[in-house]
């Protein structure tokens, strides 16, 4: 039985996280209805001339940046000419000639160890619109028409789905703390292609390259390609069918990739340069002015957190994973709260929410102020913790303030000791086997009568002062 080597190569389309649109002044907001942010010039209409966002060439300098790539002194655009009905004047606006920059390298790290993943060019360029299929009609709305990306092209360096994940984890981490864009697939901010060959262990040449589209998560990226190297394997044994280069779509809910077109090779496409965009010069002064506005990288806040602050590298893991959570923690750190309840609340609390169907941890919305508050009205006993989970859910929902709603439902910590007391005195007259048990050694008795203490006072006592007092009791009786 031969054993074969799956070769793959990305290209991954990121968002930039621009205001306006790459070459007009629309909005670039994903959101709106059909072809709300569409003008003549991202229409595509004959005689409205581009002009390039400059915010756009900036967050592309920074993506080159924490790539580690090699910035070209001089950029340009040019025309790639194809036709299909999501871009209306029959061209997309990119970069073939003078990318933003080359040679990039990202370090991953798989359960075999760490590799350098190598870029051959990140390049800026403009979308084109989004097919609607419904009904037996096709509409096109055009929104997303000219909104800036970065393709960030990989070499073929791919041996597996892990190190294929691997990479998008880390690429989302960089372009997402540097501010670059928010990485949201399931908003189509960060898309990949994934470009794959099989070939037998041992040989050098490539085999037969099928691209494949429409992946919008990472378990569809997995799937996709243990599928797709499967069906290589299968035509290389046993002949069923012939492999040739072509684009394939993958249908996640069938779990199979279909063939879309024959793959198309660069001279397909008749690039030529837009005599309509200057080029740009990005001077060693302007990449400096861009380098010192990036803010902490996760690698950086990850060394700072285990470092300085003494967090455990497991919850370290957990936040900088996600630059929304690092965002909570730096917002809660603000109000001088404990790093040890910050990190609890984040990591035990926050994220046991159910924050949605197809939601990452990067969309999590909650008004840190509030939870700050909550997690301080907590420390100081004013509400227990059982109490505060609660509240915690609803700052999430519906975005209450704990501290009126404490007070409106009389919510605040029972801190009566005499109260306590007389309720636990009635429970141990009541329940003489229960205490008899105990007395023998039975331990969850005693969670027995914690639980009906705290279910007596409303789940608003105390529950250490509420274990300290039955213990004695209970010892006295």
């Amino acid at each position: 039985m031969k054993e074969y080597e799956i070769v793959m190569g990305l290209e991954v389309h990121v968002e930039l996280a621009t205001n306006s649109k790459l070459f007009c002044s629309c909005s670039a907001k994903f959101g709106a209805d059909a072809n709300e942010h569409v003008c003549p010039a991202c229409a595509g209409m004959p005689g409205m001339l581009p002009i390039a966002n400059k915010r756009a060439v900036e967050l592309g300098i920074a993506a080159s940046i924490v790539t580690n790539s090699e910035i070209t002194p001089v950029i340009s655009f040019d025309k790639k000419n194809y036709f299909y009905p999501d871009l209306s004047c029959g061209y997309q606006i990119t970069q073939l000639y003078a990318p933003i920059c080359r040679n990039g390298r990202v370090e991953i790290e798989t359960s075999k160890g760490k590799k350098d993943i190598t870029l051959k060019q990140i390049h800026i360029e403009e979308d084109a619109g989004k097919l609607v299929h419904s009904h037996g009609v096709s509409l096109v709305d055009y929104n997303r028409c000219s909104v800036p990306l970065v393709e960030i092209v990989s070499n073929p360096d791919f041996r597996s789905a892990e190190e294929v994940l691997a990479y998008l984890e880390k690429l989302r981490a960089l372009l997402s703390f540097a501010g670059v864009s928010d990485c949201k697939m399931q908003e189509g901010s960060m898309r990949c292609d994934v470009n794959l060959s099989v070939r037998e262990k041992g040989t050098t040449a490539f085999g037969v390259r099928t691209e494949m589209k429409n992946m919008n998560s990472f378990s569809a990226i997995e799937r996709a390609i243990e599928y797709e190297a499967q069906r290589h394997i299968d035509a290389l044994e046993t002949g069923c069918e012939e492999l040739v280069q072509e684009t394939r779509r993958w249908d996640d809910n069938a779990g199979k990739s279909f063939s879309m077109r024959n793959k198309e090779n660069a001279t397909d496409y008749r690039y030529f340069p837009d005599c309509d965009i200057m080029p740009i010069v990005v001077t060693d002064e302007w990449i400096e002015k861009v380098r010192a506005t990036l803010p902490e990288s996760a690698h950086d806040k990850y060394a700072r957190m285990t470092g300085e602050l003494s967090i455990s590298e497991v919850d370290a893991k957990i936040i900088t994973k996600s630059k929304r959570l690092c965002d909570i923690f730096d917002a809660l750190m603000a109000h001088g709260l404990p790093v040890k309840d910050v990190v609890t609340w984040i990591v035990t609390e926050l994220l046991s929410l159910d924050i949605g169907e197809n939601k990452s941890y990067d969309d999590i919305e909650i008004d840190c102020d509030k939870l700050a508050s909550l997690i301080s009205m907590t420390n100081k006993k004013v509400i227990n913790r059982t109490v505060a989970k609660k509240i915690l859910a609803l700052v999430y929902t519906d975005n209450v303030d704990p501290e009126t709603y404490v007070k409106e439902n009389n919510l605040g910590m029972v801190s009566d000791t005499g109260a306590i007391e007389a309720i636990i005195a009635q429970l141990i007259a009541e329940n003489p086997n229960s205490v008899k048990e105990y007395k023998e050694g039975n331990a969850k008795v005693f969670t027995f009568f914690v639980g009906k203490t705290m279910k007596q006072t409303a789940g608003k006592a105390d529950p250490t002062v509420v274990r300290e007092i039955l213990a004695r009791m209970l010892d006295e009786a």
